[in-house]
């Protein structure tokens, strides 16, 4: 190691300012809470919104009612895109807690078991790789992530491959002291990855654990080949059960799901879409904030060879894992934010190796920023809802947060107020002036990030949901269906076809399946619409409409002439 420089911290012990410190019960109650509250906020209250949360509720909620857990089924039709665990999680809390819980409300509890056990694994990874003084860093800065909270929040087939990437982590970590559990763990993470989302995530975890023996010799030795055949083993027994079902179901099945899961589908040159890099540039810093910052001194840092260089399973592992993430992101077809949330998982891994060296200044600065940030977040907050409460929301606010109806009023939930109030005072209590550290900075973060997402669904969700439900589009819609025959469609998308049926069992027949219907109504989503749109020939238009305050969306009803 090079000898120290006064422009460069001298690494410090952990132990000095971890948990593990004085007050170790407390602090670590004091962080379960507050994890706990990140985990639970958001999770019910609200109905289903587009896209994912709406499509998997909707999926699953017809799993439940049919009791197939082999077939997907999307408003009637096999819906075999992805494979089925996040809908079959959903099913089964379906099933457990409704009633008394709402079918949709129900449907998320099984999301908050997957955050729950993504953050843990990611804490054991981080223990396994680090020491016990590094467990809570990188559950920190997962929970103070800025791209984490809202779609981590809804049922969705990425969060299941999240939550695999984080157990496959943890099995890698495990694997230089315990290759036979270690394999077991990246297995099963191989199997939970693959069950939620197909091959995206698997093809990260197996690229990982094949690049890991070109990084040192930890990895040339027999015992992680145990791991290796380990893995492989259990991760193949435990996903093959869904597609030989499938098959054993339906050959044709399995067939359509194996379509969509083509080579093109990963690396745009290998089909016909095109790569969007810029995208994910774009979006990244914002997205991966306040890992980001951090990771950047860590490469400073150990670049330069201190405190180990970028040697050591704590930088191998999750650092091979990031960039096989990220190059696969770069060159796929479909450039989604959804498909980066296992990024997270091992840039906060890394991203929390340097927090103790950070410079003073610059972890003050982090944390001052924060909590100016979020307590001026928070009284703005604060200050547009009793505003809106007393007056109606302002036309220049509705036009800020692109609402095309002004004058909205929010109504009055004593236990949202309740909640928000202790949020808020529980926040002011946390960022009083303390002892700092670069440690406290970041727990700052996480709990600014926590109010910030407490307010949104507490006082403000209320709002959001008029805005974001389908619910009154539907049943406006639903009284104008004629009493007999069926129903076609035309542009009607996933998650509103799911939604359609969730609040009315309204199912159509597709035009871009069945063409040649001879149904006597039929729906078309439209788009942003300057005047009315003209009606096919032999229709007419008996119902128009679309979300409250969003004019980028509109549904009509088209019932066809009587001869």
């Amino acid at each position: 190691m090079r000898a120290p420089r006064p422009d460069i911290p001298e690494a410090i012990d952990p132990e000095a300012v971890s948990p593990s410190a004085p007050y170790r019960a407390l602090k670590q109650f004091g962080l379960v809470l507050l994890c706990a509250a990140w985990v639970a906020l958001g999770i019910a209250g609200h109905d289903p919104w587009k896209t994912e949360d709406a499509t998997s509720i909707g999926v699953a909620t017809e799993m439940s009612d049919s009791g197939d857990y082999v077939v997907p089924r999307l408003a009637g039709e096999a819906y075999v895109p992805r494979p089925p665990l996040a809908y079959m999680g959903g099913a089964v809390a379906i099933d457990l807690f409704s009633p008394p819980l709402q079918t949709h409300n129900a449907a998320r509890l099984v999301v908050a078991l997957a955050l729950a056990l993504t953050l843990i694994a990611t804490a054991y990874a981080s223990r396994e790789l680090n020491g016990r003084a590094f467990r809570w860093l990188p559950v920190l800065i997962l929970v103070g992530s800025i791209g984490f909270w809202d779609r981590a929040h809804v049922l969705s087939p990425e969060l299941f491959m999240t939550l695999g990437v984080a157990i496959g982590v943890w099995g890698l970590a495990l694997a230089l002291r315990r290759p036979a559990a270690g394999g077991l763990s990246l297995g099963l993470g191989i199997a939970i990855a693959f069950l939620g989302n197909g091959f995206l995530g698997p093809l990260w975890l197996v690229l990982t654990a094949l690049i890991l023996p070109a990084c040192g010799t930890e990895w040339r030795t027999r015992a992680y080949l145990v791991t290796a055949v380990v893995a492989l083993v259990s991760g193949v027994l435990l996903s093959l059960p869904w597609p030989l079902a499938l098959n054993t179901r339906d050959p044709a099945l399995l067939a359509q799901w194996l379509a969509s899961e083509t080579p093109g589908d990963y690396v745009s040159w290998l089909g016909n879409g095109h790569a969007e890099p810029w995208y994910y540039a774009r979006n990244l810093t914002w997205f991966a904030w306040p890992a980001l910052p951090l990771l950047l001194w860590l490469l400073w840092l150990r670049a330069r060879g201190f405190n180990g260089g970028l040697r050591g399973p704590g930088i191998a592992i999750p650092g091979v894992l990031a960039l096989v993430i990220l190059g696969n992101l770069l060159v796929m077809p479909d450039a989604r934010l959804a498909n980066a949330l296992p990024l997270l998982v091992p840039v906060a891994l890394l991203a929390a190796l340097e927090v103790d060296s950070l410079k003073r200044g610059f972890s003050g600065a982090l944390d001052w920023f924060g909590i100016l940030s979020f307590g001026l977040a928070a009284l703005l907050m604060w200050a547009l809802w009793i505003d809106a409460y007393l007056y109606g929301m302002p036309a220049d606010v509705a036009r800020l947060f692109r609402d095309t109806e002004e004058g909205y009023r929010p109504s009055f939930h004593l236990g949202s107020m309740l909640a928000a109030v202790a949020l808020t005072v529980l926040w002011v209590v946390l960022v009083r002036p303390a002892r700092r550290s670069n440690r406290r900075a970041i727990l700052n973060w996480a709990a600014g990030v926590t109010l910030i997402w407490g307010l949104v669904t507490t006082i403000w969700l209320p709002y959001l949901d008029s805005r974001r439900s389908y619910r009154w589009t539907v049943e406006a819609a639903a009284r104008h269906v004629p009493p007999q025959g069926c129903i076609a469609s035309r542009n009607l998308g996933e998650p509103q076809r799911a939604l359609f049926d969730y609040f009315s069992g309204l199912r159509t027949v597709r035009e871009e399946v069945d063409p040649n219907n001879d149904c006597p109504a039929l729906l078309v989503q439209y788009g942003r619409l300057s005047a009315p749109p003209e009606p096919p020939a032999g229709f007419t238009a008996v119902w128009s409409g679309g979300r409250r305050g969003d004019d980028t969306e509109r549904f009509v009803l088209y019932v066809k002439d009587k001869p």
